[in-house]
């Protein structure tokens, strides 16, 4: 990722429209697949700095693990409950979750299959995986650069991975509908006119409040008519139950 963009992370995280938007969606979906009572073991996979704990806290015990130091304050509250190391056979935490999320996290693998099915081994048997990674690589942008992307994933292509993974499919969708048009826009002006990549930044106030709103009810569409497009993909998961 980019020095400046890593630099600015949390205040992304915390402010921007598309990361809350993707925020309350996840909630969202969370909320339909635990009882509101629940206290699970929950992992949290490229965590960063623990931005997403306090609101999974409601639902039980929550862990993570980030690849990436600099993104993680030595100092901050979560640091005690962070894996600074990369995701791979390595971590063995001694037991199995009953959430685990993988946050736009596989599309930056060199081994997405071996890290997906590392996270289905350490489900419980009622756990559920939920991931989210961008979608179509028709929207390949300086966006998918500055992140260090190594591709971007349809319906057909995640099912592939889930397949080589191990990984059960209970529900796909795709999401940020609205934004298809948007990124297939930025795509054809690049082309045009190639520049380098830059680091988000936050639009007015009014405009993120607007942008937010929109990629919500955008997702509330998007969930019951199954639209077949979208600059994201958002799947849920679980261990087979033949191996359960």
């Amino acid at each position: 990722m980019d020095p400046e963009y890593r630099a600015k992370y949390r205040k992304l995280y915390e402010q921007h429209w598309w990361w809350r938007a993707r925020e309350e969606i996840i909630w969202g979906e969370i909320r339909r697949r635990l009882p509101e009572n629940s206290r699970v073991d929950i992992l949290d996979i490229g965590c960063g700095d623990g931005l997403f704990f306090d609101r999974l806290r409601q639902f039980g015990n929550v862990e993570g693990v980030e690849p990436a130091a600099d993104l993680v304050d030595p100092n901050g509250a979560n640091r005690g409950r962070i894996t600074v190391a990369p995701f791979d056979a390595n971590f063995r935490p001694g037991k199995r979750y009953g959430l685990i999320l993988m946050l736009d996290v596989l599309e930056h693998l060199d081994a997405p299959a071996d890290a997906l099915n590392h996270a289905v081994s350490l489900l419980t048997s009622e756990g559920v995986l939920v991931a989210t990674v961008p979608a179509f690589r028709l929207l390949w942008t300086n966006h998918d650069r500055l992140n260090d992307h190594r591709t971007r994933f349809t319906k057909r292509s995640f099912r592939r991975l889930a397949g080589c993974a191990g990984m059960q499919i209970l529900e796909m969708r795709y999401f940020y509908v609205w934004l298809f048009a948007v990124k297939l826009g930025a795509r054809v002006a690049e082309a045009i006119l190639p520049g380098e990549p830059r680091a988000p930044q936050i639009p007015s106030p009014v405009v993120n409040g607007l942008l937010h709103w929109l990629s919500c009810a955008d997702d509330l569409v998007a969930r019951h008519l199954h639209v077949p497009v979208g600059s994201s993909l958002l799947a849920i998961g679980r261990r087979p139950k033949n191996l359960q």
